[in-house]
């Protein structure tokens, strides 16, 4: 009897089709690169120091006299109350903590549990691109399909005739991402009432990912649902990773009416069901800060800005400077370089800085392939020695 050649079986599984073209992450790729070569990560955006010690006081705290058991499906109380509260004092608008606010995995997975639990099989999603790398593949999962409208620098504001000519009878929703990454664009009141009144004309429910929400600069973050008639058809997502420089916790929420939650929740239940009670123990304490805290990090992460802006530009990097977030896009163009993968990699391997090569942010690679992305949520000192490894080892044709 021929024994079956189980190898062999194995070798031909392949990836489901709806995630076959997306291959290895850019960011996977960067991080492997700059590890290899011992380069300063100006890519990925995560900060290389750790957050607030009253926080991680509170997580050891909770471990240690608190129930580590599965915690209810939408949250702890104490946290979903946390997030309403905080909402209220952003915002204005009150929440109903046990109905209408959902605790997930990171933002990340609150995007993907939005979009599993509100779409159906051929319906289409608007996204602005240059766009976050998790917002295509999860719509790609939900067997809907993504239509792209392009923000085009050096303002990456939202056109809105042209997003309404992207519009169609399939159109089921638009994901709108302010403060924006990569671009730091914080949307106006004057673009955020024009999505509002597509949304409304045409039927369709708003995602915000509002994650940078706390780090903006010089312009005032505006929510979608504080604008007439979008409160119950705005999905308002966002986490304490960036606020608080704890990305690793993966501390996210979903923000929504009853109805709109009960769609999160539906595919919430199946992806995580529930998040690390500690950390939510944590993250309702940091939640609950005063305001200076908010004052003093738009303050650093301002400075940082400054600083990685100024030394890039005696580099000879073209900037468009942002309004928010922690990301500079840069044209490195004046470089001699093709494209911003292969200037990424030369930039890595001889300068010892690693950045994130921005054409992999959009559906057409063409849009974006003069730009690289600088991340600035780094302490100084590594800033400044990315900035001194520039100044000694890039050269210009």
């Amino acid at each position: 009897m021929k024994v079956p050649d189980i190898d062999a079986h194995l070798h031909k599984i392949h990836i489901n089709e709806r995630l076959r073209g997306f291959g290895e992450s850019i960011f996977a790729e960067i991080n492997r690169l700059a590890q290899q070569h011992k380069a300063v990560n100006l890519g990925q955006g995560a900060p290389d120091f750790d957050g607030p010690e009253f926080v991680k006081e509170a997580a050891i705290e909770a471990i240690n006299n608190r129930s580590n058991q599965y915690a209810p499906l939408a949250g702890i109380p104490a946290l979903t109350e946390a997030i309403s509260e905080r909402f209220k004092r952003d915002s204005g608008i009150e929440t109903d903590p046990g109905t209408e606010i959902t605790v997930t995995s990171g933002c990340t997975e609150a995007i993907a549990a939005t979009l599993l639990g509100l779409l159906e099989h051929g319906d289409e999603v608007i996204v602005f691109e240059p766009c976050y790398d998790s917002f295509v593949p999860c719509i790609h999962l939900a067997g809907a399909t993504a239509r792209f409208v392009d923000l085009r620098p050096p303002d990456f504001a939202i056109d809105a005739k042209k997003l309404d000519a992207a519009c169609n009878e399939r159109t089921r929703a638009i994901i709108v991402n302010t403060p924006h990454n990569p671009s730091g664009h914080a949307c106006t009141r004057e673009e955020l009432n024009a999505v509002a009144e597509i949304a409304q004309r045409r039927d369709l429910i708003v995602i915000t990912d509002e994650v940078y929400e706390h780090l903006i600069y010089d312009r005032t973050h505006i929510r979608m649902a504080t604008l007439p008639g979008m409160r119950n058809r705005t999905i308002t997502l966002s986490s304490l990773g960036k606020t608080f420089s704890l990305t690793g916790w993966k501390i996210g929420w979903a923000i929504a009416s009853p109805s709109l939650s009960l769609a999160v929740r539906a595919a919430h239940q199946f992806l995580t069901f529930s998040i690390p009670p500690p950390l939510q123990w944590a993250a309702a304490k940091a939640l609950s800060c005063n305001e200076d805290y908010f004052t003093e990090l738009r303050r650093t992460f301002n400075q940082r800005r400054k600083l990685l802006m100024a030394g890039l530009a005696d580099v000879g990097f073209k900037l468009i400077e942002p309004h928010a977030g922690y990301f500079v896009l840069a044209d490195h163009r004046p470089f001699g370089f093709p494209s911003d993968r292969m200037f990424c990699r030369h930039m890595i391997e001889e300068a010892g800085v690693a950045a994130i090569p921005a054409s992999v942010l959009y559906e057409n690679p063409k849009h974006g392939e003069h730009l690289v992305r600088f991340a600035f949520c780094k302490s100084e000192e590594t800033i400044e020695t990315a900035l001194e490894q520039l100044h000694a080892r890039l050269r210009r044709p």
